[in-house]
This record gives structure tokens, C-alpha cells and sequence, in this order.
């Protein structure tokens, strides 16, 4: 890995990680899904118009189409528009640490669904960070936390895992802004439909709430997304997804700073166990495929 890709990486994390307390911010004074689906809208246009400036097409292959509407819906729609509305009633840092195991349950799906092979380390890794998601959700659930919102969370992280999967197919054949841009439209049309269904217009106008607004469009929004979809075409998703290791440390550590969320030992130990669960799994290599030498027969290297 580079130097270049290596300060993007750690560029996306601090970005990723920082949105779940922008997010509780705005969750606070205003109805989410609404802010939301204005968000994207806001962040979408800006994506297209700059693309559209760099001379990109919006004429995108019948992949990326296909990719680009899944990411738009699951990301967008249903992992923080589910994320929103949980937001409401339990802290930024829980948000933050389920959603960082979206590593693991990508690595999970391809090994228990998908059939793909994965190391003993690998194995452990995830036994390992499913043990710190269950030693946080323990301390959480006995101390009180919002199961709704504890469930919303869990729903919205299942959407991004197959969000994720998606990825490849929406940041091959170019036109990568452009592809950004589209996707957030994706996400504001399905929202804005909700929003108007089950919302009420209700704001309580501040500084904190417009800052907040225009800070998680612009950083978290559009520049983390464009800088997730760069990472993933020069590194690959399974080394690029390394980073969110660093998501359960930066989302608690920020919300912690920022917020003045309460962090317990079991918190800390919690979200130790789940980045060294994703780490290991994200560092652990497949074995390699037997080869056919020539007289028929299978062999290891």
C-alpha cells in the first residue's frame, strides 16, 4: 500500500467516523428523514455539476446504473436513513461501533454465503469481533439502551454490508463522480417519498443544526463517498475495508469529545476486541487455490 493511499484511507476513516455526531447534531432539531433525504439532494447536485464540469458522462454502463441505484438505496436510503432515526434515541458512539462492523459481516457473507475461503486467522477474527459487539450490546441492553433504536441501527448496518458488496460494480467503467453524485439523487428521491408520508416539518433553527447540516453534506457525505469509491479502485475493497478497523475508536473517541457521551470500561474493551476482530480479518489472506500440475493431479505451493 502507498503513502497516498494510505492518507486516504485514514482521511476516510476520520470522515466516516465523525458523521454520527454531525448526524445526532441535526437529529436533535430536525425531522431526520427530511434532513436527510436534503442532504443528499444538496450533496448530489454539487456531485453531478462538478462531474459534469470534469467533462463526465452521466451515460453510465448498465452495471453501474445497476449498482449505482442498490448503493443509492441501501446506503443512503436504508443504512442512515435507519441510522437517523435510531440517532434520536441512542448515542453516536453505539451508532458508530455497529456500524463499523460491516467488515465483518462482509467477510462473513463471502465466506458462509458466497463460498469464499478464508484463513484460520480470518475464522478467528471474526468469532473474535462478533465477541466485542456482543460484550458492548450486553453492557448497553443492561444498562438501558433503546432497543428500537438498537434495532434500527442493526437493520440500517445489514443494508450497508450489501451496499458494500455493490461497490465493484459502481466504481468500474469511470465517470467515478459523476457515479457519487447519482447515487445520493438515488438516495434523496427515496426519502424525500418517505419523509413526506410520515414527517412533520418540525426545526428548531440554530447555528449548531446549520453548520452540523452543511458539514455532514459536504465532508461525510461527499467528499468520504468519493474518497471510499477512489480507495477501493486503487487498492481493492478487502485491504481498503482495513480501514474501518480505525471506525470504532475514531466514532466513540469524537462523539466522546464533541458530544460528552459517556464511555464505560466495557465500551472500551468492546470496541478493542471488534477492530482487532476486523483487522485480522481483513489482513488474513485466502489459502491459495490447489494447481493442476502435469500429470493430473492437485498440488499445493
Amino acid at each position: 500500500m502507498d503513502l497516498r493511499a494510505l492518507l486516504l484511507g485514514l482521511a476516510f476513516a476520520v470522515m466516516w467516523s465523525s458523521a454520527f455526531t454531525s448526524a445526532k447534531m441535526i437529529v436533535a432539531d430536525a425531522p431526520p428523514l427530511t434532513a436527510l433525504a436534503l442532504r443528499f439532494a444538496l450533496a448530489g447536485i454539487i456531485g453531478v455539476g462538478v462531474a459534469r464540469a470534469l467533462g463526465q458522462s452521466w451515460h453510465l454502463t448498465r452495471a453501474q446504473w445497476r449498482a449505482t441505484f442498490l448503493f443509492g438505496l441501501c446506503q443512503n436510503a436504508l443504512y442512515l436513513g435507519l441510522n437517523f432515526i435510531a440517532m434520536r434515541t441512542i448515542d453516536a458512539g453505539l451508532a458508530s461501533i455497529i456500524a463499523s462492523t460491516m467488515p465483518l459481516l462482509v467477510a462473513f457473507a463471502g465466506w458462509f454465503v458466497l463460498g469464499e475461503r478464508l484463513r484460520a486467522a480470518g475464522l478467528a477474527g471474526l468469532f473474535v469481533g462478533f465477541v466485542g459487539v456482543a460484550l458492548i450490546m450486553g453492557s448497553r441492553i443492561s444498562g438501558g439502551v433503546d432497543l428500537q433504536g438498537l434495532s434500527l441501527c442493526i437493520g440500517g448496518v445489514l443494508a450497508l454490508t450489501l451496499a458494500t458488496l455493490a461497490v465493484r460494480g459502481a466504481s468500474s467503467g469511470g465517470n467515478l463522480l459523476m457515479v457519487v453524485g447519482l447515487q445520493m439523487l438515488v438516495g434523496s428521491a427515496i426519502l424525500a417519498v418517505v419523509a413526506l408520508v410520515w414527517e412533520s416539518w418540525d426545526v428548531r433553527w440554530s447555528l449548531r443544526l446549520v453548520l452540523a447540516f452543511l458539514y455532514t453534506t459536504l465532508i461525510p457525505g461527499l467528499a468520504a463517498t468519493f474518497a471510499w469509491f477512489v480507495l477501493v479502485g486503487r487498492i481493492g475493497p478487502t485491504k481498503a475495508a482495513t480501514f474501518h478497523f480505525l471506525n470504532p475508536f475514531l466514532g466513540v473517541l469524537i462523539a466522546a469529545a464533541i458530544l460528552g457521551e459517556r464511555i464505560g470500561p466495557l465500551d472500551i474493551l468492546g470496541v478493542a476486541i471488534i477492530a482487532a476482530g476486523i483487522f485480522a480479518v481483513q489482513t488474513s489472506k485466502p489459502p491459495p487455490a490447489p494447481e493442476i500440475n502435469g500429470s493430473g493431479s492437485r498440488e499445493n505451493r
